[in-house]
């Protein structure tokens, strides 16, 4: 197995049942596919959880694999139903976040209180710009489906305007009309940020 071999060579032998192709796969591919999820829904450790989900997909429909668009574009659509579901499922169990549920950490003297981080070279610039970041993601959280989805997989993943509609299942024009109205809402909702 060469490192250059191509992902369609290496789904059709995942088709013939060759598991280390899809070692190779999933080794090239859960990055993007873990990112893309926790984008998507906010939770970390969720998204890994619903990569698991979204290989094991790939893996059961290895032998209707036709390699009529790009393996990342296939990869990615796998990866939007997914995250269709799990928004379904959330909305039908709603549920509480372990992070609400943390309790603030404690120093090992167990008086409650710790030491700054003198490692860190900024803090407050740290600080500030991990907050822009959860604001964009929070405020991407917020766009309608399609419009997340798109941002997503053009800002965070590279995909193109073609690859992206393919995923989406419409137009390229349509593709860019709805990057478009995300980045007005993004504009206007991260106004103040700015």
């Amino acid at each position: 197995m060469t490192s250059s071999e191509s992902d369609v060579a290496l789904m059709a032998r995942v088709r013939d049942g060759d598991t280390d192709a899809f070692r190779e796969l999933i080794e090239r591919h859960q990055r993007a596919v873990i990112n893309t999820i926790q984008r998507a829904i906010g939770d970390a450790w969720e998204a890994e959880d619903l990569a698991q989900r979204v290989f094991l997909q790939v893996y059961r429909s290895a032998k209707r694999y036709q390699p009529t668009a790009k393996f990342t574009t296939w990869l990615f659509t796998i990866t939007r139903n997914t995250i269709l579901n799990e928004h379904r499922r959330r909305a039908r169990h709603a549920a509480v976040s372990l992070d609400a549920l943390q309790s603030p950490r404690e120093a090992a003297d167990g008086s409650g209180w710790q030491a700054p981080d003198t490692t860190t070279p900024n803090p407050a610039q740290e600080v500030a710009e991990r907050e822009l970041q959860e604001k964009i993601m929070e405020t991407v959280q917020q766009l309608p489906e399609a419009q997340r989805t798109a941002v997503i997989l053009c800002r965070y993943e590279g995909l193109s305007y073609e690859e992206i509609a393919q995923v989406l299942g419409c137009s390229v024009s349509a593709t860019k009309s709805l990057l478009h109205r995300a980045r007005l809402t993004l504009k206007e909702k991260l106004r103040g940020y700015y």
